[in-house]
């Protein structure tokens, strides 16, 4: 960690084992519409934001609410798991009390909304540990671009080639290492199946954040 000036955080996957109630949601969602969840769901909206995904089940779905009720939907059904029932993955809380001390700044770079991020984050009393915050809407692109990377580095006043960034999912690592960053990709269980090619695109493929304590 002492070639790294920030750290840059994905969020779902990635400090939080949420991906199994956005599971849930989704069946939950598209059955109140009469639709099964189709099998590779997940991995073609994950890396996209709040709004490309909403769009996404609109057009393939044909449902009819406009995108900022769907979104508002999704944020109710998913803010109960959020606020109380959601944890930190294995050595999240070790690895980013190690960084705070040594001085390293450290950003959250999500495709989650606000209300979301901040729920999880204060009920597991890291929220104070992130310098900066960044979500996809803010730049209008998804994660297979650099772009909201390079946002975070900035609001950290680093440059992108100081950071290391943690990821979990194919498309948002490529994107990472658009940036110019150093990327880890780490193990989640929803993303266990593209092992191989993270650790191929990755700079290193970890398990858990205490390898790195």
């Amino acid at each position: 960690m002492n070639n790294f000036k920030a750290v840059i955080f994905d969020l779902d996957g990635t400090l939080i084992d949420s991906m199994e109630i956005w599971s849930k949601i989704d069946k939950e969602y598209l059955g109140s519409f009469g639709y099964e969840v189709s099998k590779n769901l997940q991995e073609d909206i994950t890396h996209l934001t709040l709004t490309e995904t909403a769009n996404y089940f609109k057009d393939r779905f044909k449902i009819q609410d406009d995108t900022k009720e769907i979104i508002s939907t999704w944020n109710t059904m998913a803010l109960h798991h959020y606020s109380n029932d959601i944890k930190l993955k294995d050595g999240v809380l070790p690895f980013l009390k190690s960084l705070k001390d040594k001085g390293v700044k450290m950003a959250l770079a999500t495709s989650n909304s606000v209300p979301l991020l901040e729920a999880v984050l204060k009920n597991n009393n890291i929220y104070h540990y992130f310098d900066a915050i960044t979500t996809t809407e803010e730049i209008n692109k998804s994660k297979d671009n650099p772009d909201i990377y390079l946002l975070s580095a900035a609001k950290l006043n680093v440059n992108p080639t100081e950071c290391l960034i943690f990821e979990d999912i194919i498309q948002a690592v490529k994107g990472a290492k658009l940036s110019g960053a150093t990327v880890y990709a780490i193990y989640d269980k929803s993303s266990a199946h593209q092992r191989e090619e993270l650790e191929k695109l990755s700079d290193k493929y970890i398990f858990s954040f205490n390898e790195l304590l």
